[in-house]
């Protein structure tokens, strides 16, 4: 599926219906370093937080060998350009429990 000419997962749009749900405006594959090609999932800029969906948790997916040490070099970057990231498997998020964390622990009503 695309959204605004971006490809977007099952679970990256549920968890943007999710944080919409929410009151939360987010960017899809938000770039947030200009001189870096580093993506976020999403993007609630406001608030400079990423989120992130991660799949292939059990067959390997897109986080093994010198994928994980690519993501973990995103993450950290990100983190020094103040940033904060939130990550959720693709199970958490299709089964509504990143929805109840969310709403729980960062958007209560």
């Amino acid at each position: 599926m695309k959204i605004k000419g971006k490809s977007i997962t099952p679970a990256q749009l549920t968890l943007k219906t999710h944080l919409e749900e929410l009151g939360v405006a987010v960017e899809v594959e938000y770039r947030f370093l200009e001189d870096r090609k580093y993506a976020a999932d999403l993007a609630d800029v406001g608030n400079r937080l990423l989120y992130e969906c991660d799949g292939g948790q059990h067959s390997g997916g897109h986080m093994r060998r010198m994928a994980i040490e690519q993501q973990y070099e995103k993450d950290r970057l990100a983190q020094v350009y103040g940033w904060r990231i939130f990550r959720f498997t693709n199970r958490q998020i299709l089964n509504g429990e990143a929805k109840r964390w969310l709403q729980e622990h960062l958007y209560p009503f």
